[in-house]
């Protein structure tokens, strides 16, 4: 029976706290694990992020991760992924850059949903065909976190994390922040050292950039749509606003206007930035950024991202918008 939480369970908020329940859980997972192998889908976020050095701390070598690149991460990513725990906590790591598989299979698909999909099975097939070249798994854990078995349970949402593997591959689930909120998971990621910048992770959607791309994806709308994010990030951190405001990105729509560069006319994308707070993802307001900001971002956007002639803000809050464009 795996573990629910607590009713009389104390939010946890330092790092005593934290490392109490990291010492808790390595007893627990060292117990349910024995000698056996564990394998992780390590995406980079810091849910699963935190269950790699959990289970690195518990059982070492026995764990082994395998981080798939579907090609839809954002700049920087996969890079980071292999920096943190392929070579500074020397986890037992397999990569594999699915990038043309992934958006061979997206190729022409217009719908939202079929897109998720097309990402999510297609991600359980990799992941899977990576699970059979490896020998003796017997433990599959999953950076599972409390509102998502909530939600599961009160039927809003179908979660990535509620299985969907092949019936071959009966795996135990180990799932050490099963019973933890997310603000919990990052006080959790600082006290196991792992980077700022991985713990106060934005959320990020699991068919990543993809939802960001509205309409069929194509390699060069998806580059600008990488480009452009990475950008706005990069500013937001000069300005003091990474970590204060709660999510920003871009989106690059599927449709074209005109304009000019260089006294020539272009037939171009627009690029959408936003910006927004919440506490619950239920009500979502927006960030207003300074006229200087804009500006800036405008500027370099529209510089230094092939196929942007324009740049737009999205001021609506939720309701009446969602969080993110599909």
């Amino acid at each position: 029976m795996l573990e629910s939480r607590p009713d009389t369970m104390e939010r946890i908020t330092n790092e005593e706290q934290a490392n109490a329940y990291i010492q808790d859980q390595i007893a627990k997972m060292q117990a349910q694990i024995g000698d056996k192998k564990v394998l992780l889908a390590l995406s980079g976020g810091v849910d699963s992020s935190v269950v790699a050095a959990l289970l690195i701390k518990a059982v070492g070598q026995q764990l082994v991760c395998v981080h798939v690149n579907h090609g839809l991460l954002r700049k920087g990513e996969p890079e980071q992924v292999i920096e943190v725990f392929g070579k500074e906590l020397g986890a037992n790591l397999v990569y594999v850059d699915a990038t043309d598989r992934f958006l061979d299979k997206l190729a022409g698909v217009t719908d939202p949903e079929q897109k998720r999909k097309i990402i999510g099975g297609e991600f359980i097939e990799v992941f899977a065909e990576e699970a059979r070249k490896l020998d003796g798994i017997e433990f599959l854990a999953q950076g599972t976190i409390w509102p998502d078995i909530l939600e599961s349970d009160a039927g809003i949402k179908a979660h990535h994390n509620a299985g969907g593997l092949p019936e071959d591959m009966n795996f135990e689930l180990v799932e050490p922040v099963r019973i933890l909120f997310k603000d919990e998971v990052r006080v959790v990621g600082k006290a196991l050292g792992l980077p700022d910048n991985m713990v106060y992770r934005q959320p990020f959607p699991g068919p990543g950039l993809g939802v960001r791309c509205p309409g069929a994806i194509t390699r060069d709308r998806l580059e600008a749509v990488r480009e452009s994010d990475a950008i706005l990030r990069e500013e937001f951190a000069k300005n003091g606003l990474e970590g204060k405001v709660w999510q920003y990105f871009t989106v690059v729509p599927d449709f074209k206007s005109t304009g000019v560069k260089d006294g020539k006319r272009t037939f171009d994308w627009p690029c959408i930035i936003r910006a927004i707070n919440t506490t619950d993802v239920m009500e979502v307001t927006v960030e207003h950024l300074s006229d200087e900001l804009i500006d800036h971002l405008v500027n370099r956007i529209i510089t230094e991202v092939p196929g942007i002639n324009r740049v737009l803000f999205d001021y609506t809050p939720k309701p009446p918008a969602t969080v993110e464009y599909e």
